[in-house]
């Protein structure tokens, strides 16, 4: 269903076991970008009203995941560590070539977003799955739906805005590449790393 062309392999979990707390403060600064992200689209695009919309709302709803996860991290006695990199999203940016019309611009962005939303909702599936902490494994599923729907929303608006067969094109690209990135990844208790 999301297309990803290298799935996480499933002993990437392990890793997370050994340090929940760290898996969660990189989660909770995902969702906070992904706030930031929404925020930015309509900041950079505000003339397209239906975009505008649709990042109103998920500004909401990230925000919210933000504060669930949070919740987490002080259920458990521990504090929200400090951000940091995420090697994964710094190399995914490198793909496409800066500027380009608005249109191209906004395509790109979506795009990226689409990808990022989709790998974390692989993510969320293999930590619903594989998890030993039951109440963990059970947010993380709730979670992972979200995260489809916003996959769909972010491709949607890319075919939407762009020319369909040319945004798939380039779509199948990203895809092939983030199979390479993730091919280097996978050996860290952080959501894409």
């Amino acid at each position: 269903m999301l297309g990803l062309k290298l799935p996480t392999d499933p002993r990437w979990v392990n890793i997370v076991e050994k340090n929940i707390e760290e898996i969660l403060t990189d989660h909770a600064f995902c969702e906070q970008k992904a706030t930031s992200t929404a925020i930015s689209l309509i900041v950079s695009f505000p003339e397209y009203t239906e975009l505008v919309e649709e990042m109103i709302a998920l500004v909401k709803e990230e925000i919210s995941h933000f504060k669930m996860v949070h919740d987490k991290i002080v259920d458990r006695g521990w504090v929200l560590g400090r951000d940091r990199k995420d090697q994964y999203v710094v190399e995914l940016v490198k793909f496409f070539p800066k500027g380009g019309s608005r249109t191209t611009q906004l395509v790109h962005r979506l795009l990226y977003a689409a990808l990022i939303e989709a790998r974390s909702c692989e993510r969320f599936r293999l930590l619903s799955e594989e998890l030993q902490d039951k109440e963990l494994a059970e947010f993380y599923r709730k979670l992972m739906v979200s995260e489809a729907n916003h996959y769909t929303m972010f491709l949607g608006f890319a075919r939407q805005y762009g020319k369909k067969q040319e945004v798939d094109a380039k779509w199948q690209q990203l895809l092939d590449y983030e199979a390479q990135i993730m091919a280097k990844l996978g050996t860290s208790e952080t959501i894409h790393g």
